[in-house]
């Protein structure tokens, strides 16, 4: 009975922005997800309300964002952890604050009208059960091992092959530091290995760039750039509409070859931290981190999504208008955190 009291005591909060009681139970379950928070949108009886809560659910920070928040946050503040925890609070708030904002925007536009009022049976008190919990628990973990992660592992293998294919001969410049690394093998075995580890990341890196991943990022990217995104972290962006958590394992991919070797050893995320664009400079300065986080807080990054969407609504003119605004919305918070940091000197 918890859920039906919460929903009563924020009906007056949320019809502050157009919304009704209703919807606290599926935009808190879009959490978790937004599928099971858009399909809870069954219970609303008022059809505006029900569609505007479909179209802001995908704001509030689902667990597929998580893995996308931690690696940036840890990006952001290395060292820093309670600098971190509030930069990863302040995304939920920032994702929840979209939603509320969105919502009093669509009811005063494409949806007028005020929310209807509440009316609620309110059900006793019983106590949870775990053993419901546990075999609910089980079976959604298993659902998502099979689904996401089988998705996960596909996604990532056809990015391997894309960032590896087709191969490319090795630039002259890593063949000329070959050579001399050969030539110091005896005399000078540290100079060599340097030498050594400097040809591999030039040939990793050009036969990257002229990868079919490469040649697909670069298409693209210009219109990322003003985010400050190279065409690495294009790919990270398209290949993570599919599901948002792909984007970690993709930059995994897309940065083998750009570690040192006293880094090799050191985890996935130093060495994405190490990563470097084609011209040699970082490629997750502090302004382009905190860049693509606001995206990733802010788009629709997510097929399944929008496909429910196009199914609950009855017509996929809203799924398209949902992916529209949540994308220019992103893109505009995104160009203005890049450059608003620049302004402040923070590059």
């Amino acid at each position: 009975g918890y859920m039906a009291r919460a929903a009563f005591v924020m009906d007056r909060l949320l019809c502050r922005f157009g919304l009704p009681g209703h919807a606290f139970v599926p935009l808190l379950s879009s959490h978790a997800c937004a599928l099971p928070g858009i399909l809870g949108t069954k219970l609303i009886p008022d059809p505006r309300d029900r569609l505007t809560t479909i179209l802001v659910a995908p704001f509030m920070s689902c667990s597929a964002r998580l893995p996308v928040y931690v690696l940036l946050t840890s990006l952001l503040f290395a060292g820093r952890p309670m600098m971190a925890a509030v930069v990863f609070t302040g995304c939920y708030l920032l994702g929840a604050s979209a939603a509320m904002a969105s919502a009093w925007l669509a009811r005063r536009t494409i949806l007028p009208g005020r929310s209807s009022p509440m009316v609620l049976e309110l059900p006793s008190y019983k106590r949870p059960s775990l053993q419901t919990a546990l075999f609910n628990a089980y079976h959604q973990g298993r659902d998502f091992l099979s689904k996401a992660g089988t998705l996960i592992i596909g996604i990532s293998v056809v990015m391997w092959w894309l960032s590896a294919y087709p191969q490319a001969a090795p630039p002259q410049e890593a063949e000329v530091l070959r050579t001399e690394a050969a030539a110091l093998v005896q005399t000078a075995p540290e100079e060599a290995a340097r030498l050594q580890a400097e040809a591999d990341y030039l040939s990793a890196k050009h036969s990257q760039s002229r990868s079919f991943a490469g040649r697909l990022g670069r298409t693209v990217q210009p219109a990322f750039a003003p985010l400050g995104f190279d065409w690495q972290l294009t790919m990270g962006v398209l290949t993570s509409f599919l599901a948002r958590e792909i984007f970690v394992s993709t930059m995994a991919v897309l940065t083998v070859g750009d570690e040192a070797a006293d880094v090799e050893d050191r985890g996935v995320i130093e060495r994405i931290r190490r990563a470097r664009r084609d011209d040699g400079s970082l490629l997750f300065t502090p302004s382009v981190a905190a860049s693509l986080l606001v995206f990733f807080v802010l788009a629709m990054q997510c097929l399944p999504t929008l496909a429910l969407t196009g199914r609950q609504t009855g017509s996929f003119k809203w799924a398209w208008l949902q992916f529209g605004y949540m994308s220019t919305v992103a893109y505009v918070f995104a160009l203005a955190t890049y450059h608003g940091l620049h302004l402040l000197g923070v590059s």
